[in-house]
């Protein structure tokens, strides 16, 4: 065990005149180690973080509640995403003041970062992770009003440890999901329109909840798709503007999909909550499984990572996503 500093200083009284002169040079030594300032210490630019995942969908997380802007570029968070080189994630998620004057309003700012630096309008499974993150913080209310670039958005912090998120009403139109595709159903919107991806047809559905998804219904999610070529092919399909997300989904019963997600600015992921509700969107509206009777009542989706639960309320047209979020670990990260 070595010794401390006091200790070696109330031992020179008991020691030698040569062992004094030895010991000033080797406590200066240690503290001269101590004091060193090592490569380690000395990263030009540091950031503290905390790793979450939501049913395997994993989010680097930046406390920022004393600002209105992330600290960090979309560059420098493409970089912290890299699994090979840094932390690794799906994506940085920005904890942010609520914005000027609508203080009121918000309790919180939520910005999110893809992998590739791009910015989405919405997380479904980072929402819970920031909700996970705030209460971790010591934010310890049973609900946080948070504004994103998709709108206002309200997770709720529930007794078994779960988070349920009033995700909001879905958007139809095809205009605004934005799709340039033809509508052919009600609402001027886009129900499993035929489309041309990677030189195969697939039948479309388009919905937005505040970030754009296409829903396509397989009957095999192991055979039917060509995952790594079909997903980035509908992502950057010339009749998605904004790019889309892309969800494949096989239904398993009339209470139960399950889905493999191709994310835009993030390519394959183990989950993907708006997507996962923009599908029971889809799915209902197709007519591939009946809507659920009775508020409280939802469809299981089962993704790479886990289950989430599905409500799409009819008495206020809201849906309401719950599932878990995690914390895997927490500390400082070098930019590189």
């Amino acid at each position: 065990m070595r010794p401390s500093l006091k200790a070696l200083f109330f031992t020179i009284s008991a020691i030698s005149q040569d062992a004094l002169a030895w010991v000033p040079t080797q406590t200066s030594n240690i503290m001269m180690r101590n004091m060193k300032t090592t490569k380690l210490f000395s990263t030009t630019k540091k950031i503290e973080i905390a790793k979450y995942e939501g049913l395997g969908n994993d989010f680097i997380l930046v406390d920022a509640r004393d600002s209105n802007a992330p600290p960090l570029s979309p560059d420098e968070s493409a970089r912290l995403c890299n699994r090979n080189f840094s932390v690794g994630g799906d994506g940085v998620i920005f904890a942010l003041a609520p914005p000027v004057g609508q203080e009121s309003e918000y309790d919180f700012s939520m910005r999110i970062y893809n992998s590739d630096g791009s910015e989405p309008e919405m997380c479904g499974n980072g929402i819970r992770c920031f909700a996970a993150f705030l209460k971790d913080l010591g934010e310890d209310a049973k609900s946080y009003r948070i504004n994103t670039l998709a709108g206002p958005i309200i997770p709720v912090m529930n007794d078994d440890g779960g988070i349920t998120v009033d995700m909001g009403e879905p958007i139809l139109k095809a205009a605004d999901v934005p799709t340039t595709l033809e509508p052919n159903a009600d609402s001027d919107s886009v129900l499993e329109q035929t489309i041309e991806a990677n030189g195969k047809e697939w039948k479309v559905s388009a919905v937005s909840m505040g970030n754009p998804h296409a829903i396509i219904f397989v009957d095999d999610l192991e055979n039917d798709i060509d995952f790594a070529v079909d997903g980035p092919a509908l992502e950057a399909h010339p009749a998605f503007p904004a790019k889309i997300n892309v969800e494949f989904v096989q239904v398993m019963s009339d209470t139960h999909l399950k889905m493999k997600v191709w994310e835009r600015g993030a390519g394959p992921t183990l989950a993907c909550g708006t997507g996962t509700c923009a599908l029971v969107v889809a799915a209902i509206r197709a007519g591939k499984i009946p809507r659920p009777e009775g508020e409280g009542s939802s469809v299981r989706v089962t993704l790479p990572g886990g289950d989430l639960f599905i409500e799409w309320r009819e008495s206020n047209n809201k849906i309401y996503m719950t599932g878990p979020a995690n914390l895997s670990f927490n500390g400082v990260a070098a930019l590189k």
